[in-house]
């Protein structure tokens, strides 16, 4: 048996043998031992075998260079700031202000802490949130320049929340804002509507830079600028246009931070550790509840339970509004275990009362067993003003105020006001240059409401003799109006008293 094996050894060997000499793979022709135009393995030469060789036998392979590719890493970046930095994707900006602003932004390190601080609870959601959408993750970065990372920022415009919604933005993008919350604050809500807006806007402008000028200026302005340039010639990117010094800055702030983050060593920056895993969950709440009971069974202080739910106007969470709130990860669980354990009683001291028609704050504040002062506290409401029928108050609970609020008040709720004086429709001449202004400051009302009146804009100038509408007190005598505009410089001799007469009966007319 051992002999035959050797002799069927000794056969494949010598059959291989003779394959290898038959075909020399690295020629271009086959090999000097089988004769050109005769078949390779015997028999006569065939089709199938130019099937083969087609152009005439093998032909070795090209050699080529082998060069490196960018691999990505398996592991998962180390922190939030390195997963940032893999997601950059917005063009450089490279000018003199961007270098303006990292000196700014290095030379405040306490500053730049602070922010960060504030940042850590909500910049893991937002690159989730950024990722999720393929948007670049510099966009994580844009809080910083609006609010620093501080969901309670009120701008002078009124724009408010960490990404700074104006009141009606926020309405178009379907952030509620009502007498019991302030979707503009809110962290996912904010954050959802931001990241909406600016993919809208570079939908429509096709370039970061130019939605983000339209984040900050507003897409019309921007579409205008643009339209300007194109009649001139000249160029209609984001360093080319005509625009504000606010807009101007705007995106050289961000890319200022973008490089800070980049490398901030360079910078002597030192970012605090930000762990890549999530900061907070959302819980569901099913009954109205205090905002201070609602940290206590979170065991979590206070401010931070607020810095998390920012989006609370009043110190309490109404269920069928607010039906879920933020708590730290590692709080949640607690929450619900203490929330079930809980035998303290009724878990919201505060709850809301529509006013049945027009009151005094002193009659509203009898009626739910309050004092006037406290009221006026906790609804903000300023002196001399009247609470108009239909209005929403936060109330304390009582016997007969101790269900909680339904879904209609708690989302649509809202405090109208009026002033307690009955106004009168007044009319005097300009004089010589006057404004909006000037003429709003002499007669005690605001210029918005001058300029409503007038139907003109705030910043408009009256000519000499023009008739001016104003809406004064009652009270106010129309003489002493008379003698007031008379011995000013700048309106002429009121007009008689029967030009100035009420064109219409008094009404209670509310200023803006």
């Amino acid at each position: 048996m051992k002999q035959l094996l050797r002799y069927l050894a000794l056969g494949a060997s010598v059959w291989l043998a003779g394959c290898a000499s038959t075909v020399n793979l690295a020629s271009n022709a086959p090999n000097d031992a089988t004769p050109v135009g005769q078949p390779l393995f015997g028999g006569n030469r065939t089709d199938s075998a130019s099937a083969l060789y087609p152009a005439g036998g093998l032909k070795p392979l090209a050699t080529a260079q082998l060069g490196s590719k960018n691999v990505h890493s398996l592991l998962p970046p180390a922190d939030v700031w390195e997963r940032i930095r893999r997601g950059f994707a917005m063009p450089e900006l490279d000018t003199d202000l961007v270098r303006e602003r990292e000196l700014w932004y290095s030379s405040r390190p306490d500053y730049v802490a602070r922010m960060t601080e504030r940042g850590n609870k909500y910049l893991f959601y937002i690159v989730e949130e950024l990722e999720r959408r393929n948007m670049p993750s510099e966009l994580a970065l844009l809080p910083f320049i609006e609010s620093a990372f501080n969901p309670q920022a009120v701008s002078s415009a009124k724009a408010a929340g960490m990404w700074q919604f104006m009141p009606a933005t926020g309405k178009d993008f379907a952030l509620k804002q009502n007498m019991f919350r302030d979707d503009r604050r809110d962290v996912i809500e904010s954050t959802r509507a931001a990241l909406d807006y600016m993919q809208k806007l570079y939908g429509m402008f096709g370039d970061w830079h130019l939605a983000l000028a339209a984040y900050n200026w507003g897409e019309g302005s921007v579409q205008r600028a643009i339209n300007k340039a194109q009649k001139a010639g000249t160029g209609t990117g984001y360093a080319d246009l005509a625009m504000p010094m606010e807009t101007r800055m705007y995106v050289p702030k961000l890319q200022a931070v973008k490089n800070i983050v980049a490398n901030p060593g360079s910078f002597r920056v030192n970012l605090p550790e930000l762990g890549n895993h999530p900061y907070f969950q959302s819980v569901d709440i099913r009954r109205d509840i205090d905002v201070a009971l609602a940290a206590k069974l979170a065991e979590v202080p206070l401010d931070d339970f607020k810095a998390l739910n920012p989006s609370a106007n009043k110190p309490v969470f109404l269920a069928s509004g607010t039906p879920q709130i933020l708590l730290p990860w590692d709080n949640a669980e607690r929450f619900q275990a203490n929330m079930e354990a809980y035998t303290g009683g009724r878990l919201a001291n505060w709850t809301a009362w529509v006013a049945p028609n027009t009151l005094k704050v002193a009659d509203a504040a009898h009626r739910v067993g309050m004092t006037e002062d406290e009221l006026r506290s906790i609804n903000q409401i300023p002196p001399r003003m009247l609470i108009k029928a239909g209005s929403t108050l936060l109330v304390r609970r009582s016997a007969g105020l101790d269900t909680d609020v339904s879904e209609r008040v708690a989302d649509n709720g809202q405090l109208s006001l009026a002033p307690d004086v009955v106004l009168r429709q007044t009319m005097v001449k300009a004089g010589k240059k006057d404004t909006v202004a000037t003429l709003a400051k002499r007669f005690a009302v605001s210029p918005q409401s001058l300029a409503e009146w007038n139907k003109v804009n705030a910043t408009a100038s009256f000519k000499v003799g023009q008739k001016v509408v104003l809406y004064l007190p009652i009270r106010v005598k129309i003489a002493s109006a008379k003698r007031v505009t008379g011995k000013s410089k700048g309106v002429s001799r009121a007009v008689s008293k029967r030009k100035i007469a009420p064109t219409k009966k008094p009404t209670r007319l509310a200023r803006k």
